[in-house]
């Protein structure tokens, strides 16, 4: 039924511009407000089913006001049809839309990714005299960064500077924060340096942001220079500004001069030195194996009243088990539950770790056994150190439990956890066994890499399985798993062996063409080796 009326009022639409009039006429009924509404349904309805719309331009210059144009894109709810809207009423019927109408059309428009398109509303909107007020600048640049086009955000704010229109503190700090999430740490520099030159003032959220930003990507040389900076400005650091550059130096594993810039905080009035502080400096010493240095700084900190949580205890437990001290290491786990900190799974996985590297692997299976008691769950860290430590002890069988546990786990894995137990049953002959492991692993989507090929290929090899090998090698360069020269060399080795020259000769020449490899050497041998010295699979 609606559809019958929908067509036959589309037909009297298409007939007449007069016919359209008198609906509309007829159906507001002299009503101005239950006119609008009815006219914004009408004008929808000929957006969305007639194309062009030239044939209704003067009904629409009759009874088309900014406002209601407004509650029509609004409605149309379609931001590619709301800007054929706008540009035909703008070019056609000279109507100077509200600021409102475009800041709904850009909205919506990079709400779909589409900021090309917004920047053409953005240019019409300047172009009809309306100046971009700061919070919807803020929005376009920011929705530029987060799409990663941050050549359109340059373009914005280059705009709006012609305009004397720039972000707020909040929306400025906002968007550098998102850069530096991105890693766009080079940018959020540039955008920085671009607005000083407008006479924005920074804050030292400004500063602790770049600080920390230029740290993560280990420019601590260059977080220096915004932290001595910061007094030009009026600004002094603070406990974050700290953290940021303490972190970094020992991340770039300079941790005595990490350690004096927590010695300096000490002095300083006003800020004190907190638990991220005294952690970061306790891990920089458990990464390069101070253990001594990391242990007396773990007690000066509880002597100075700053409460360890569990990252401080997990840097602790990873550091002792690293250099083979369980004693000690367990002694912390014991320690981190009387300070009532909650061990977790990077708590296990170190011990576990810890106890695999002194070759105390049961040790490590019984920590495995008491955190699943405890209902933590293990991550792919803790699958992968124990299926090593039990592969380097041969007990392939337990390893490949542990591989059909993962299946059954909620957790995507790498290769290099299969690899391990697929290079245990390969050089024990058990093939099979490998190829299912094989299989699985591509289940969980995870897809063999150049180590996991390499394996299967000299597996079979010395199984005697040599059309096999010849397949997987096929098939590695299939998947876009690049053989070198290495693996190629093995396999047509073992072709040679195994009395197949022709075979070892196509490998040669598919390598040699499709892979882009040189093997000139390797072609002269291969008349003259014809022994079969391997058995040929049937």
């Amino acid at each position: 039924m609606t559809f019958l009326f929908s067509k036959s009022l589309l037909s009297r639409f298409r007939a007449s511009t007069i016919a359209i009039a008198h609906f509309h006429a007829q159906a507001f009924g002299g009503s101005r407000s239950f006119g609008d509404s009815w006219f914004v349904k009408v004008v929808c309805t000929l957006i969305v089913h007639l194309h062009p719309l030239d044939s209704c331009l003067d009904y629409l210059s009759k009874n088309l006001s900014p406002s209601i144009a407004f509650e029509v894109i609004k409605q149309l709810n379609n931001p590619k049809a709301g800007l054929e809207f706008l540009e035909l009423t703008r070019d056609k019927l000279n109507l100077n839309h509200l600021s409102g109408t475009y800041n709904l059309l850009m909205k919506s428009l990079c709400h779909m990714g589409l900021h090309d398109s917004a920047k053409v509303v953005f240019d019409y909107m300047r172009g009809d005299g309306h100046m971009p007020e700061s919070y919807i600048v803020g929005f376009l640049v920011s929705s530029c960064v987060q799409a990663g086009n941050f050549d359109t955000a340059k373009v914005f704010l280059a705009e709006v500077q012609h305009d004397n229109v720039g972000i707020g503190s909040f929306e400025f700090n906002n968007l550098l924060s998102m850069l530096v999430k991105r890693n766009q740490v080079s940018e959020a520099v540039w955008l920085f340096k671009e607005y000083l030159r407008l006479q924005f003032r920074p804050d030292t959220c400004t500063f602790n942001i770049l600080i920390g930003g230029l740290c993560k990507v280990g420019k601590v040389d260059n977080a220096f220079e915004f932290y001595n900076d910061m007094e030009s400005f009026g600004f002094s650091p603070d406990i974050v500004t700290y953290n940021s550059l303490i972190k970094g130096l020992c991340r770039k594993d300079k941790v005595d001069r990490g350690h004096d810039l927590l010695k300096e905080v000490q002095l300083r009035n006003g800020i004190s030195p907190d638990v991220k502080t005294y952690t970061s400096v306790i891990q920089g010493y458990c990464n390069s194996h101070k253990m001594e240095e990391a242990s007396l700084l773990f007690d000066e900190m509880i002597r100075s009243g700053v409460r360890p949580n569990e990252i401080t205890f997990n840097v602790l437990v990873d550091g002792f088990g690293k250099i083979g001290d369980m004693l000690s290491a367990e002694s912390t786990y014991e320690n981190m539950r009387f300070f009532g900190s909650i061990p977790d799974v990077y708590t296990f996985t170190s011990l576990i770790d810890g106890y695999c590297r002194n070759g105390q692997v049961n040790q490590g299976l019984k920590l495995w056994d008491m955190m699943n008691a405890k209902k933590i769950s293990p991550s792919l860290h803790t699958y992968d150190i124990l299926i090593k430590a039990l592969c380097k002890e041969n007990r392939l069988h337990e390893a490949r439990d542990f591989l059909r546990q993962l299946k059954v786990r909620d957790i995507v894995p790498k290769p290099f956890v299969y690899n391990p137990v697929i290079d245990g049953f390969c050089k024990a002959g058990n093939v099979d066994e490998a190829n299912m492991i094989v299989a699985e692993m591509e289940e969980k989507r995870c897809n063999p890499d150049k180590f996991t090929f390499t394996i299967l290929i000299i597996g079979h090899c010395m199984k005697g399985r040599m059309f096999d090998a010849i397949s997987i090698f096929k098939k590695m360069s299939a998947v876009g798993c690049a053989p070198d020269k290495i693996i190629v060399s093995s396999l047509v080795s073992f072709l040679l062996k195994a009395g197949m020259p022709d075979e070892a000769s196509r490998i040669v020449q598919t390598a040699s063409v499709d892979l882009n490899l040189c093997f000139s050497s390797l072609k002269r041998t291969i008349p003259l080796g014809t022994n079969a010295n391997i058995p040929v699979a049937a």
